[in-house]
C-alpha cells in the first residue's frame, strides 16, 4: 500500500510539473518589412553590403587613422565595454542559484543559563540526565549547511534567460555606440575638410577682390573710373574678409570635437589637422542590401529584440511565483561543550530532507507583478516595432539625400564653369572699357558663391554617404577593428534541475 501510494504521488507530481510551464519559450517576432527600397531604381545600389570598412572607401589615410585611434580611446566606447562586463557578471550571478549552495560555519560560544528559568536537560559525564540552572558552559560548533532549490517550474531558468538577453542587449548597445562613433568621426572630419575648402575659397575671393580694388583705384587715378566704383570694390573686399573669422571658428570647433571623440584634449589634433585638404569623396555606387538586412545589421534593432526577449523571460520569472518551491536541505557538522571531545564520533550531527514553500495569500502581489511584466513585454514589442520603422525611415531619408545631392553637385559643376567664363569675360570687358564695374562685381560674386556652394555640396554629399552607412548599420562589427564588437556568449552552459547542463 505504501509503495502504491508513493508511486501515485510521484505520478501526480510529474504530471503537475509537466503541465505547469510558467511561460512559452520565446521566439523572435516576425515583422513585415518592405521588399525593396522606394528610392532604389535600376543599378544605382549594390545588392549586398561590402565586408570591408566603409570609411576606407573614401581613400583618406588621415580618416582611417582617426577612426582607428577613436575606437581604441573613445570614452563612450569604454563605458559601453564596462556595461558589457557588468551584464556578463549579472548573468553569472543569475545562473548561480541553479547550483546547490554550500556554506561553511564555525562558532565558539560561552553560555550561562538563567538560574530562574528551566534549564535544558543534559547528559553528565557519568551518563546521567541532569538539569543545572545557572551553569556556565562552552559550546564548540563547526559544519556545513547545504541547500538546493529544484527549478521544477523554470523560474530560475527564465531568470537566466533574461540575464543572458540583457547581456546580449549590452553587447549590441556597445555596437550602437561604436556605430555612432564611426559616423561622428567621419562626419566631423568631412565637415572640417569642407570648412577648410570654404576658407580657401574665401581667401581667394578676398585676394581677387583686392586685385580688383587695386585695378579700380588705378583706373580712378587715370580718370577711367568713379569714386563710387572704388568704394564698391573696397566694400567687396571687406565683405569677403568678414566671412573668414566665422569659418575659422567653425574649423576650430570641429577639431576640438574630433579630439574629444579620440579621448584626447580638445586641442590635441590642431597641428595634425591644420593643413587643408580636399573633401574626401567615396564611390557613387550606394551600398545597399535588402530592407530585411537591417534586422541583423543595425545594432540598435538587435538590442531592441534582445530587450523584448528579456521582458518575455521575466514574465516566466513572475509566473513561477504562483507555484510551490521545492528544496533539498542538509546539515553536517560537529558540536560539543568540551574542546577535547570536539572531534569524537559522539560530536557529529547531521540532517537532510526536502522542503516545500507555496505562497497562499500575498494580497494580489504575485498577480499584479505578472501583469506588470506582461505590460513591460508589450512595451518592448512596441519599442521593437517602432525601432524598425525608424531604421527604415533613416535609410530612405539618407538614400534620398545622397541621390539628390549627387544631382545637385553635377548642376553646380556646370554652373561653376559658366560663372568662371562670365567672370573672365567681365574682367576683360571692364579693362577695355566696354562694360561698367557693376557687371564685374556681379560676375565675381556669382563665381565665388558657386565655388562656396560646390564646397558645401561636396561636404553634404560625403556626409550624406556617411549617414547612409550609419543608417544601414555598417562597420560596428567589422572584425579588423582594433576593438571588435564582443559577441554574446550564447553558448554559456547552465545546469538544469537535474544537475546536468542545458544550452
Amino acid at each position: 500500500m505504501t509503495t502504491a501510494g508513493g508511486c501515485t504521488a510521484a505520478v501526480m507530481i510529474a504530471a503537475a510539473v509537466a503541465g505547469c510551464a510558467t511561460s512559452p519559450d520565446y521566439h523572435p517576432p516576425v515583422l513585415a518589412v518592405p521588399a525593396h527600397w522606394s528610392e532604389v531604381s535600376g543599378g544605382s545600389a549594390s545588392a549586398t553590403t561590402s565586408q570591408s570598412p566603409w570609411w576606407t572607401t573614401f581613400g583618406d589615410a588621415e580618416l582611417d587613422s582617426l577612426v582607428e585611434r577613436a575606437v581604441r580611446a573613445n570614452l563612450d566606447l569604454q563605458l559601453g565595454e564596462a556595461r558589457v562586463r557588468e551584464a556578463r557578471a549579472q548573468r553569472s550571478a543569475a545562473a548561480a542559484p541553479l547550483w546547490p549552495a554550500i556554506d561553511a560555519r564555525a562558532s565558539i560560544a560561552r553560555e550561562r543559563e538563567s538560574a530562574n528559568a528551566p534549564a535544558p536537560v543534559r547528559v553528565s559525564p557519568e551518563g546521567q540526565l541532569e538539569s543545572r540552572p545557572g551553569d556556565v558552559d562552552n559550546l564548540f560548533q563547526a559544519g556545513f549547511d547545504a541547500s538546493w532549490e529544484l527549478d521544477l517550474f523554470g523560474g530560475r531558468r527564465r531568470a537566466v534567460e533574461a540575464a543572458q538577453a540583457d547581456l546580449e542587449s549590452a553587447v549590441y548597445d556597445r555596437g550602437a555606440v561604436m556605430l555612432t562613433l564611426l559616423a561622428e568621426v567621419a562626419r566631423n572630419y568631412i565637415e572640417l575638410r569642407g570648412l577648410q575648402q570654404r576658407l580657401l575659397v574665401q581667401h581667394a575671393s578676398q585676394a581677387a577682390r583686392q586685385d580688383m580694388l587695386d585695378l579700380t583705384r588705378s583706373r580712378y587715378a587715370g580718370g577711367m573710373a568713379s569714386e563710387f566704383d572704388v568704394a564698391r570694390a573696397a566694400a567687396q573686399v571687406e565683405a569677403a574678409a568678414s566671412q573668414i573669422p566665422a569659418l575659422e571658428a567653425a574649423c576650430k570647433e570641429t577639431v576640438h570635437r574630433l579630439g574629444v571623440l579620440l579621448g584626447q584634449p580638445p586641442g590635441a589634433l590642431a597641428d595634425e589637422l591644420q593643413p587643408g585638404r580636399p573633401v574626401p569623396v567615396a564611390a557613387v555606387r550606394l551600398p545597399l542590401g535588402l530592407p530585411s538586412d537591417l534586422l541583423r545589421q543595425r545594432p540598435d534593432l538587435r538590442r531592441a529584440e534582445r530587450q523584448l526577449a528579456a521582458a518575455s523571460a521575466r514574465v516566466g520569472v513572475a509566473t513561477a511565483d504562483l507555484y510551490p518551491r521545492f528544496s533539498l536541505l542538509g546539515t553536517a557538522g560537529l558540536a560539543s561543550v568540551a574542546a577535547s571531545d570536539f572531534f569524537s564520533r559522539a560530536s557529529t550531527l547531521w540532517s537532510i530532507g526536502p522542503s516545500l514553500t507555496w505562497p497562499i495569500f500575498r494580497g494580489g502581489q504575485i498577480v499584479a507583478t505578472i501583469e506588470v511584466r506582461d505590460a513591460q513585454q508589450q512595451q518592448a514589442l512596441i519599442g521593437y516595432r517602432r525601432a524598425i520603422l525608424g531604421a527604415l525611415e533613416d535609410v530612405e531619408n539618407a538614400l534620398a539625400a545622397c541621390r539628390r545631392e549627387q544631382d545637385r553637385r553635377a548642376a553646380l559643376f556646370r554652373m561653376l564653369d559658366a560663372n568662371q567664363r562670365a567672370a573672365d569675360l567681365a574682367r576683360t570687358l571692364y579693362t577695355s572699357g566696354m562694360t561698367d564695374f557693376r557687371a564685374v562685381l556681379d560676375a565675381e560674386r556669382d563665381l565665388f558663391q558657386a565655388q562656396d556652394d560646390l564646397a558645401r555640396s561636396d561636404t553634404m554629399a560625403a556626409s550624406g554617404l556617411v549617414a547612409l552607412y550609419k543608417a544601414i548599420g555598417g562597420g560596428w562589427d567589422v572584425p579588423t577593428l582594433p576593438s571588435a564588437a564582443m559577441p554574446p556568449d550564447r553558448e554559456a552552459a547552465r545546469p538544469d534541475i537535474a544537475g546536468g547542463v542545458s544550452k
